[in-house]
């Protein structure tokens, strides 16, 4: 974050440089005080009274358009900042929201929080730190009417700097805790609407709003008891401010009796101290926001910090062929006594099938994360063409990659962006991916055909085609290695055809290809199948041997069966 902020350090020179001849007009209103008090009425000249209002009525005028550009000028800071970190808070969003061990629970409100810290460079309360550096300068001209006011000042200026010093300390912590509260608060409830038709049909909504309302009303108490403090801080400050005023104007009235000094400087000084002391009332008033954009800021520099140190250059590495070699993969899940992943070794020449089978929970699904590259294993490797997946930029290994996971996912917008990958739509891509899927009869059969809006989640889909339309977006391009977990989950009959045809086609164009599947007549074609068993590779060769093994295994069991059945 220091260092988008330093792209933005010329925004900031802006407004300092415009903070100077702000704070210095600032001086208008008190020297025309003085000047009244102290020579028109004493000389009764009209002609004066009249020149020096309209000199300064044109000074204040100057002063209030500097500020509205300096406000301008932090807004389009904020903006500029938001732009910067918005894009990388999204990869990082979704990139967290990928792996195992759902980092994006610790982060869970980053594209907030970068609002919250544009917004809080676009508000009063960042002006304080700009005026802030001019409160020793008006005590210093304070001191200069009367070095007794100027002590008053001095006074007065350190209580409200320990008083915003106290506050900061007081309810740091309570903001904090009230501030993650609320942002649990809000991921229970999204999480909740993801599964919003289970929640309804079960009757679990009454469940779900009283856990949700102990949430928020603890965070609501927390908010209450910092703010109560906060309130606190803020009537002390504001009845600093008014005794000092009082101070100022009964110590300048005695200054005055005393003839060492003019009542204008006894006016004078009274509004200077306001103007000095303003930046650090504004503080203190503001200092909610202040602490929230703190809070804010240290989790985007954490968060764009993990996205800079995985996004350090990396060397393009050539079109692969798509040879895959797992190597000794283990995968450790959160708990270490879980182990999701043991020991998974195997290799395919490019161009080559697998067919992966198992039981549930076996760690099908997972293994699917590793060959893809959106998990890391614990130890071991997975590599294509000879490097490992991580070692890849990111990008270009998505070119090669064609992925259909179980949970399908579409996002807005048309079928053609969707099998785009939300990319540039080339049009002859398109098609030829949804050709090579046999989707495309399906998707010309659509409404406006590829340009046929799915809505939000693909839900103006049914959930075989959603499944066809999912399966071109992986062969959109040029993949070398495709990874299929459960393609054919939601499809009828005329759709398994379909994907059967489309494996066929994929084997005879030589790309590596990957399927995870319930049904042994999807792997008929397959050149080796794996058979997955609580996280292990149990089986592992050539499709015939492996279900000879598997009859082999399992003609026991029948002749068991068929004699119990005959002496029963």
């Amino acid at each position: 974050m220091e260092e988008f902020l330093r792209k933005c350090r010329r925004y900031f020179f802006h407004a300092g440089f415009f903070s100077l001849f702000v704070n210095v007009l600032a001086l208008a209103l008190p020297l025309y005080t003085l000047q009244v008090y102290d020579r028109v009425l004493t000389s009764r000249s009209a002609a004066t009274l009249v020149a020096l209002t309209g000199i300064t009525l044109g000074l204040l005028l100057v002063m209030t358009l500097l500020e509205s550009l300096r406000s301008r000028i932090l807004l389009a800071a904020g903006l500029a900042l938001e732009a910067e970190t918005g894009p990388l808070v999204v990869d990082r969003l979704v990139q967290n929201a990928a792996l195992p061990n759902r980092q994006m629970v610790q982060q869970p409100a980053s594209l907030r929080d970068s609002q919250q810290v544009s917004g809080f460079l676009a508000g009063p309360g960042v002006v304080a730190f700009f005026d802030a550096p001019w409160v020793p300068i008006f005590i210093g001209v304070i001191f200069l009417t009367h070095w007794l006011l100027g002590l008053i000042a001095l006074i007065g200026t350190v209580l409200h700097f320990g008083i915003a010093i106290a506050n900061e300390r007081m309810t740091r912590g309570g903001f904090d805790a009230a501030a993650t509260e609320t942002r649990r608060a809000i991921r229970y409830v999204e999480s909740a609407a993801q599964n919003a038709e289970v929640m309804v049909v079960l009757g679990m909504l009454p469940g779900l709003i009283k856990r949700w309302r102990k949430i928020a009303t603890n965070a609501a108490e927390l908010q209450a008891r910092a703010s109560s403090r906060g309130a606190v801080f803020t009537g002390i400050t504001r009845y600093l401010r008014q005794t000092l005023q009082i101070l100022m104007m009964g110590v300048g009235a005695w200054v005055v009796i005393a003839q060492e000094a003019s009542p204008g400087i006894m006016i004078a000084a009274t509004i200077i101290l306001g103007r000095a002391l303003a930046p650090v009332e504004i503080a203190v008033a503001g200092w909610r926001n202040f602490v929230e954009a703190r809070g804010a800021y240290a989790r985007l520099d954490k968060l764009i910090g993990e996205h800079r140190s995985d996004a350090l250059s990396k060397t393009v590495l050539p079109e692969p062929v798509g040879h895959l070699r797992v190597e000794n993969a283990t995968l450790v899940f959160r708990n270490p006594d879980r182990i999701i992943l043991k020991g998974i070794s195997f290799e395919l020449a490019a161009g080559e099938s697998l067919g992966v089978i198992g039981p549930s929970a076996a760690g099908k699904s997972t293994l699917t994360r590793l060959l893809t590259g959106i998990w890391q294993p614990s130890t071991g490797t997975v590599r294509l063409d000879g490097a490992e997946l991580h070692h890849w930029e990111r990008d270009a290994l998505s070119n090669y990659l064609g992925y259909l996971p179980q949970d399908i996912e579409l996002v807005g917008g048309t079928v053609s962006e969707n099998i785009a990958r939300l990319g540039e739509v080339d049009s002859d891509l398109v098609v030829a991916a949804a050709v090579l899927a046999n989707a495309h009869d399906l998707i010309q059969s659509l409404p406006r055909g590829y340009d046929t809006e799915i809505g939000d989640r693909g839900q103006q889909l049914s959930a075989g085609q959603r499944q066809r339309v999912a399966l071109a977006r992986a062969l959109y391009g040029t993949p070398r290695l495709v990874v299929l977990d459960e393609p054919n989950s939601n499809l009828d009959a005329n759709g398994e055809e379909a994907l059967l045809a489309c494996l066929a086609t994929l084997k005879t164009r030589q790309i590596t290809t990957i399927i995870v599947s319930h049904k042994p007549s999807l792997l008929v074609g397959v050149d080796r199948v794996a058979i997955l068993r609580d996280g292990r590779l149990e089986l592992f060769g050539p499709t015939a041997e492996v279900m000879r093994q598997v009859t082999r295994a399992l003609v026991p069991l029948h002749a068991v069966k068929d004699d119990g059945a005959q002496r029963g």
